[in-house]
């Protein structure tokens, strides 16, 4: 389908707008009327821009407070047509009413439409009119449609937004009672579910289809039934939107509606990854230390790259001396078709990292996060490029010497044998304007589907938390068809939390590993006893208090573990001390408990802003 967007969507001045938005691979803009008037370019030379760039101008927007009044304002309307035929534009959005001085008579709004359309008719102009959810009288769609119909008139049909239909919990079932050539226009935007005055929650917080929680497939399906043939239009405030790369965000945009028509031929995500292959961790020299404490040994060195494989369990972690201050740089997703997710990748617009590698070296291919963080999809060839090497207590400072005699079949000495069994989750400090493009990446872009989404009190302000997860909470697969790859993903064994820290010059961007454990309180004990200095120390006052919620073994305050439990299971979890930007949790999840701990999480925010200042 024909894919706009409204130039409110995105940052920047008009021109910027327009070729942000013709090289992301719109077909159309909505001009909204500050960016025209704030423009120094004529109408004419605007038109001539957009039509350079393959850029039609599919809509002009808005034209508010016009029906239903004491008097129409004609004077001001064909001032507007007169001007959308300078610009080449040839439909126009007339908003609901939201004057005081609008009267409550739905024969009158329709009267005057029909006026203003007849108006229009003589420039080969329409009007597409909306109801605002804000409206002073018409804040419904079905309402504005039944003036529309009375009106009666070729050149007035109507639009219809999501966000006005669906931040009313209008049901948008009653789309299809409207003829298709009656809909003039389709502008499409989600949103957070948000418990605030709806004309602050439009103008601050709407996103792209797929960074919210509205049901944007099963609106467009409805409008689909219709028989509308018109473009599929972003129509976005957001404050951060406006404030990003406006590249990036246009990206993003066309990202959206790309995921939004799989969703609605049905398309399953080819490959959605079913476990950690790898973490890999820039390092220094100082993470070996750690990894040697927490029981991993270094079973593997990289022939031609300054990396070495650490192992414990199905735990695997790569370390890599580019001489950086450790952090996550990267992720190894085991993937049923590497291939066919890295096409589903670039169908999304997220095109392969160009990557050098020796002739016999497997072939990995990998996508950028928004954060930078590479994420590989990978079969189990990649082992082959370890060439074994015996337990160390640190890594090397260098790749090995001497050429390659081709891929072994893997370490030879094997992981070592202990507690933790596997990556539990990742965590990953997104950058502020990067979060709702992180979560839609990783949304379209791995097949990950969002859990819970919490904001949480930090020393400094608010830690802003998404978790995802290869199998989405019950009730969120509607748009996955049943034959889809998703059904046969072992439960949550691709799990990721993002976090926007929103703290000013007091947020450090940590990121952190949490690891598998099967017995977490022995893992405390070995570390108490032998590395106290690694383990994150806890306040007494959280034990008191957790003491007083719920009957727990003493030892855990001793030992540094924190605790959480709801409806499915228990939860232990303990830190480590963070080395340059990362640090290792360890967790041990007792039944089926589904969460991440996030009520420690302030304890644990607190603890690590102390020891960083």
């Amino acid at each position: 389908m024909r894919k706009s967007i409204a130039t409110v969507s995105v940052s920047g001045t008009l021109t910027e707008k327009l070729e942000a938005i013709a090289a992301a691979g719109f077909d159309g803009v909505e001009i909204f009327e500050n960016d025209l008037l704030s423009c120094p370019l004529p109408p004419e030379e605007i038109r001539a821009r957009a039509a350079d760039l393959g850029l039609g101008i599919d809509l002009y927007q808005p034209f508010r407070d016009f029906e239903a009044m004491p008097g129409p304002d004609l004077r001001r309307a064909e001032r507007k047509f007169r001007l959308m035929e300078r610009l080449g534009a040839d439909l126009l959005l007339v908003c609901s009413n939201v004057s005081p001085q609008a009267i409550d008579d739905d024969e009158l709004a329709a009267e005057q439409l029909r006026l203003l359309a007849e108006r229009a008719a003589e420039h080969g102009i329409r009007i597409a009119y909306e109801a605002l959810a804000w409206g002073r009288h018409v804040n419904e769609y079905l309402h504005a449609w039944r003036i529309v119909r009375m009106a009666d008139h070729p050149n007035l049909g109507t639009c219809l937004d999501s966000f006005h239909i669906l931040s009313r919990g209008s049901d948008p079932i009653g789309i299809e009672a409207i003829p298709g050539e009656k809909i003039f226009f389709l502008q499409l935007a989600d949103a957070p579910l948000l418990a605030m005055d709806v004309l602050q929650w439009s103008r601050h917080y709407r996103c792209f289809p797929g960074q919210g929680t509205f049901d944007l497939t099963g609106l467009v399906e409805s409008v689909l039934r219709t028989g509308y043939a018109g473009p599929l239009s972003l129509e976005v405030f957001n404050d951060v939107f406006r404030q990003a790369s406006v590249e990036r965000t246009a990206l993003d945009g066309m990202r959206s509606l790309i995921a939004l028509e799989q969703d609605l031929r049905g398309v399953a995500h080819p490959a959605v990854p079913v476990g950690f292959a790898f973490a890999e961790l820039a390092d220094t020299g100082s993470l070996g230390e750690v990894l040697t404490a927490l029981g991993f040994a270094r079973t593997g060195t990289h022939p031609t790259k300054p990396v070495e494989l650490w192992e414990q369990g199905g735990a695997r972690l790569l370390l890599n001396a580019t001489g950086t201050d450790p952090a996550l740089i990267a992720l190894g997703l085991d993937s049923p078709d590497p291939a066919g997710a890295a096409k589903h990748a670039e169908t999304l617009l997220s095109p392969v990292l160009p990557r050098e590698r020796a002739p016999r070296e497997a072939r990995l291919e990998a996508v950028a996060a928004p954060d930078g963080t590479e994420i590989f999809f990978c079969d189990d060839a990649w082992l082959g490029d370890f060439h074994p090497s015996g337990p160390s207590t640190g890594p090397s400072t260098g790749p090995s010497t001497g050429p390659s005699t081709g891929p072994s079949t893997g370490p030879s000495t094997g992981p070592s044998t202990g507690p933790i069994s596997g990556i539990d989750h990742v965590a990953l400090t997104q950058p502020w304007h990067h979060f709702d493009e992180a979560a839609l990446f990783y949304r379209t872009v791995l097949g990950l589907r969002p859990q819970e989404s919490l904001e949480l009190p930090d020393p400094y302000g608010l830690l802003r938390s998404k978790a995802m997860s290869n199998v989405p909470e019950p009730g969120t697969m509607s748009n996955v068809p049943e034959s889809g790859t998703m059904s046969n993903v072992p439960e949550g064994s691709v799990r990721m939390v993002l976090n926007l820290a929103q703290v000013g010059a007091a947020d450090i961007p940590w990121q952190h590993v949490a690891l598998a454990c099967d017995d977490v309180i022995g893992m405390a004990r070995r570390l108490r006893a032998e590395h106290p200095e690694l383990l994150l120390p806890i306040p007494g006052n959280y034990y008191d208090d957790l003491d007083a919620r719920h009957d727990v073994d003493p030892e855990l305050r001793r030992l540094g573990v924190l605790y959480d439990r709801d409806e499915h299971g228990e939860f232990l979890h303990l830190y480590t001390v963070t080395v340059g930007r990362v640090f290792f949790e360890i967790v041990q999840r007792v039944g089926g408990y589904q969460g991440y701990g996030a009520v420690n999480a302030p304890i644990r925010l607190a603890v690590q802003h102390a020891g960083a200042h």
